[in-house]
């Protein structure tokens, strides 16, 4: 089932690169090049600077969700960067990432039971979150084009994420028994004792969720990150001189993220980030160059930052192989 999820994956990635190439042809290469070139270096600076402070938002949202003392606010900061490099950089899923963190919030101290739990309860109250920002995304479209042929199937998949997040937050909570058995089942191949290593995850959700007050303060720092992330894209678009307003901004971040989250199982959202935002920008009165301009900045932020933190995150877990290996071959003498 893994290799046949791996090349799914490879095959909607290679369409989806197929899907963005038509499209810059489509609305011209030179054009789409000609924005893109317009932000400057000294705008690309102020998108990178950008995310640096989104990520220590969601550092700070990830850290409130933990019992006190757990880890310094650094080794947080760290993992959410390890996390969305391999979710932005890499041919993986989300869930990919997910794991990524916390496997680097695992080897700057914290037990592996709370940093998976802490992991999974991170990742579905940023969900939570990204419900409330579409939300305020579909409103904008429907007072900015109430007869949009998009409206009813953006609707329909926003109350479906709906429904998905309240499924996984019960779930989680050790509601129904099928999480547990799947959570074992996908252990099992990498650890001895699948069994008791998941009872140990279970039991520390349940702790996390108990705390209502740090979920809470989760979801809500959570929610002003994935505003911050629409101010960027705002932000984007005043580079490329788009004349688009702050809330029409927001409005196709969220609702191009409502596409990706659809096209979850398609890597990096290749091809569905340019449709999505070449179409709500047309919404919006952006033409579809200027559109496809901030997809690609967006791409060359992401690979911009993800890789050298790819890079540094390999090369501890190279070292750290390394010691290990020796501290065995030593014991073993």
């Amino acid at each position: 089932m893994g290799d046949s999820l791996k090349r799914i994956s490879w095959c909607l990635a290679l369409a989806g690169l197929a899907l963005a190439t038509a499209l810059i042809g489509w609305f011209g290469a030179a054009n789409v090049a000609e924005a893109v070139l317009s932000a400057g270096w000294s705008g690309f600076g102020l998108l990178l600077g950008w995310q640096a402070l989104l990520f220590g938002l969601l550092a700070a949202a990830w850290m409130a969700l933990m019992p006190s003392g757990l880890a310094p606010y650094g080794a947080f900061a760290w993992s959410r960067m390890v996390r969305d490099a391999v979710g932005n950089c890499l041919p993986f899923s989300h869930m990919a990432g997910v794991v990524a963190g916390t496997r680097a919030l695992a080897v700057q101290g914290v037990r592996w039971p709370m940093a998976a739990a802490g992991g999974i309860v991170d990742a579905t109250s940023e969900f939570v979150a990204q419900i409330a920002f579409v939300l305020v995304g579909l409103v904008a479209l429907l007072r900015h084009a109430p007869g949009s042929g998009l409206v009813a199937p953006l609707g329909m998949s926003l109350l479906v994420a709906a429904v998905v997040a309240g499924g996984i937050v019960w779930l989680q909570q050790g509601t129904f028994s099928i999480f547990e058995r799947l959570a074992r089942r996908i252990a099992a191949p990498w650890l001895a004792d699948a069994s008791a290593y998941v009872q140990a995850v279970q039991g520390e959700l349940t702790r996390l969720y108990e705390s209502r007050i740090r979920l809470g303060l989760g979801v809500g720092l959570h929610l002003l990150g994935w505003i911050a992330g629409g101010i960027g894209t705002w932000i984007a678009f005043q580079l490329l001189g788009a004349e688009v307003g702050l809330n029409d901004a927001l409005a196709i971040e969220a609702l191009t993220h409502l596409a990706l989250s659809a096209a979850v199982l398609v890597p990096s959202g290749a091809g569905v980030q340019e449709a999505a935002y070449a179409s709500l920008g047309a919404i919006f009165g952006v033409p579809a160059e200027l559109s496809l301009g901030v997809s690609l900045l967006r791409r060359a932020r992401d690979l911009a930052v993800g890789i050298p933190i790819l890079l540094i995150w390999q090369g501890t877990e190279a070292r750290r192989a390394t010691f290990t290996e020796r501290a065995t071959l030593e014991l073993r003498d």
